[in-house]
């Protein structure tokens, strides 16, 4: 969340640039200023109260020992009333505190000056691309029916053991997936992230700590009898690692990646645009996290978008990368890039990765922070990015790749599927 220190310093430039986002928090910022207003207002009388009782007590002391018992009872009375005072003061401050933080945990985090202005994906801008589009001839086939001629994929057994979006992966596609798996996880390691392996549910702390909850859309699934939720993405268990913990500043950065199953309710979505694996409800990531100190998180950016790109540049797939508007960020982030793979079959770009920068937004809520050299410690600056998301990869490399002989295997996989062609 945003940090009140910087909504105090300059509330208008928040103000400002949460337009960007087509967020209005104008009302909020003010209610937050009044309410720290009220709240200082309350701190300065509990501290001069605090000092009346001080000079109280020492004056009931002399009292008692001069025998003026009657002086002594009404000190006391006054003393008891300063009590009785400071406790509801007190009360005052803790309800001015938590409704400040609650109205934090509704503001989005500011767009940091690169973002462009938009509201929709249409106003997103290609940064750069790369790769050759195939070019399949009109009898293409789009990815779910490749994954029925060659029973990879069983979309109906999913919808009979659980529902829609939760396919069940066959044969050469199970293994398929596992090697991207392991592939991506190996180029993590390679880049120096070190493997974790995270619940795939978290507490309520950990899910505000990282900006899912409060959850305004109802995207998570949550387990009610335990008030547990699962994870829409490893960011939020591998980035709650360091909640509640000061790093030393030379132990930074933190580079970690995980791969997990991820949840999504995805409520809403419907169309086109949700067919065979464009969008499930249950799927495969790996993921790459990192914490940075503050003045090297953009440096850290930029390395990430490198890593994504150079894992699509290997699995031989025409890419571009997006740097996303105002509109089209999500709530906790300051700049976010989104990788697309076209699917060749389908004709169309497919989203495989965001990478993002919190900044300190995500940090402040997990009081997340580093001590430097000097003992002063500091919000650190958090970021994560798909590397990436295997259904619209799975997609993408059945589509693009498919011949009259079979579906060919990009060669950096075979390794790991032990088979170049799906026949």
């Amino acid at each position: 969340m945003l940090t009140l220190a910087a909504i105090k310093e300059n509330p208008q430039a928040i103000v400002e640039r949460l337009k960007v986002k087509h967020f209005d928090a104008q009302q909020l910022i003010n209610d937050i200023l009044e309410l720290d207003k009220t709240r200082r207002a309350a701190q300065t009388q509990f501290d001069r109260n605090g000092a009346e009782l001080k000079k109280a007590a020492a004056r009931i002391g002399a009292l008692m020992k001069e025998g003026k018992k009657d002086e002594a009872e009404a000190a006391k009375a006054e003393v008891a009333a300063l009590k009785d005072a400071n406790k509801r003061i007190e009360e005052e401050c803790d309800a001015a505190g938590a409704k400040i933080t609650e109205i934090l945990l509704t503001i989005p985090n500011t767009p940091c000056e690169m973002v462009p202005e938009g509201r929709t994906a249409e106003d997103n801008i290609v940064e750069r691309e790369g790769g050759k589009i195939p070019d399949l001839g009109e009898d293409a086939l789009p990815h779910w029916e490749l994954a029925k001629k060659y029973n990879l994929i069983d979309f109906e057994l999913g919808v009979k053991i659980t529902g829609a979006g939760f396919p069940v992966y066959i044969g050469k596609g199970a293994k398929l997936q596992r090697a991207l798996i392991q592939f991506f996880l190996d180029e993590a390691s390679k880049a120096g992230y070190l493997e974790t392996q995270p619940p795939y549910v978290v507490n309520e702390a950990s899910g505000i700590g990282t900006g899912q909850l409060p959850d305004k859309e109802g995207q998570m699934y949550h387990c009610n009898l335990d008030n547990l939720y699962l994870i829409p993405t490893a960011e939020v268990p591998v980035t709650n690692i360091y909640r509640d913990v000061i790093i030393e500043e030379k132990d930074l950065p933190k580079k970690n990646c995980a791969y997990s199953a991820c949840f999504r309710r995805e409520a809403g979505s419907y169309g086109k645009d949700v067919r065979g694996l464009n969008r499930l409800h249950q799927f495969d990531k790996v993921e790459i996290v990192r914490i940075e100190k503050p003045e090297n998180s953009y440096a850290a950016l930029e390395e990430m978008k490198a890593h994504v790109q150079s894992l699509v540049e290997k699995l031989e797939l025409p890419w571009h990368i997006l740097r996303l508007c105002g509109g089209d960020m999500s709530f906790t982030s300051a700049i976010t890039f989104d990788f697309e793979v076209f699917s060749a079959a389908q004709k169309r770009w497919l989203e495989v990765s965001s990478v993002s920068n919190f900044e300190s937004y995500q940090a402040n809520r997990l009081h997340c922070r580093y001590r430097d050299a000097n003992k002063k410690i500091t919000l650190c600056h958090t970021l994560n990015g798909s590397a990436l998301a295997l259904p619209r990869i799975v997609a993408a490399l059945l589509e693009n790749n498919q011949t009259p002989e079979g579906i060919r295997i990009p060669k950096v996989l075979v390794p790991y599927t032990g088979f170049d062609i799906i026949d």
